[in-house]
């Protein structure tokens, strides 16, 4: 586990955009954290730094956004609104999540613990007590993407 402190919104944006540059086909990223963290702010400068055109949005209500035209294709799960299981079988979850051939983010992951794809990164933003600034943890879940993970805890050195 490592943790990366943020003062900014801006600052976060700014983590975002250089952890683009390390990942690669395969990567599964889970965003947890409160209404209003932060997870779609991550999600659009992420998405921004893999040439993504176009607005990035939470995919909210229609649950899953894919950006196909950046450096790596971008599936984007939003699960807030889900209550069961079978309903990330109706959304085509496991099709994406377990055999991604880009880069699979999914917000409010921790609804769903025991579907997640056994090779994962957590990230988790925190709020604290001082009102933009946000602790972002990050966590590895499996072995296949220890690579990855590792590029981002340097990158989280500025």
């Amino acid at each position: 586990m490592f943790k990366f402190k943020s003062d900014a919104p801006a600052r976060t944006a700014e983590l975002a955009r250089r952890l683009a540059g390390v990942l690669r086909p395969g990567t599964v990223i889970c965003l947890d954290g409160d209404l209003g963290a932060g997870k779609t702010l991550f999600v659009q400068n992420l998405a921004a730094s893999l040439g993504v055109q176009g607005e990035v949005t939470s995919p909210t209500f229609n649950l899953m956004n894919l950006y196909e035209d950046g450096r790596l294709p971008l599936v984007h799960f939003d699960l807030y609104r889900l209550e069961q299981e079978y309903e990330l079988d109706e959304i085509g979850f496991y099709d994406y999540a377990e055999n991604p051939d880009g880069l699979v983010l999914i917000e409010w992951a921790e609804k769903f613990p025991e579907c997640l794809p056994e090779d994962h990164i957590a990230l988790e933003i925190q709020r604290t007590d001082v009102e933009d600034e946000r602790v972002l943890v990050f966590r590895l879940a499996g072995s296949a993407l220890q690579d990855v993970y590792k590029e981002m805890e340097k990158l989280c050195q500025f």
